[in-house]
């Protein structure tokens, strides 16, 4: 049964991951005509992502649920990273393409800062106001240092 499932769930994503290819030659024609960073691209398709879930946190966030939008962002983040990645680099490898995941030295001092951030915010009882402010600032930082450097 957990084979059939494995099987039903790669065959699920193969359309997803073939779609986000042609939508990812689209954002980067855009993207080359503006004269934006390249990176923009990446965020975009991950805006693109994390949206239905986005809107579920912001309502659970509305409905006074604080916890409740930290799990739902959560977990939207463990399945897009525990899917996506491992999607990408097999692709990578099937096809003989290399990956580069183009992390920046600042970009992994913001992830360093951003997981140090999450461990705390995890650790506790209960997720507070500080520490959403905190995650959004980070996130803030992260868009301005995309344009900037």
């Amino acid at each position: 049964m957990i084979v059939v499932r494995a099987i039903l769930l790669v065959a699920l994503m193969l359309p997803i991951v073939l779609l986000a290819h042609d939508l990812a030659l689209v954002i980067d024609f855009g993207i080359a005509s503006v004269g934006a960073p390249v990176a923009l691209g990446g965020v975009l398709i991950a805006i693109i992502v994390f949206t239905p879930e986005s809107i579920t946190a912001v309502k659970a966030t509305l409905s006074n649920q604080l916890q409740r939008s930290i799990n739902l962002c959560l977990g939207a983040f463990v399945s897009t990273v525990g899917l996506t990645l491992p999607a990408v680099l097999t692709v990578g490898l099937v096809t003989g393409k290399s990956v580069v995941m183009g992390v920046s030295p600042t970009e992994t001092v913001l992830l360093l800062m951003t997981v140090g951030l999450t461990a705390l915010t995890f650790l506790g009882q209960r997720a507070s106001a500080l520490q959403g402010t905190l995650h959004l600032t980070l996130f803030v930082v992260f868009g301005v240092l995309l344009f900037v450097t």
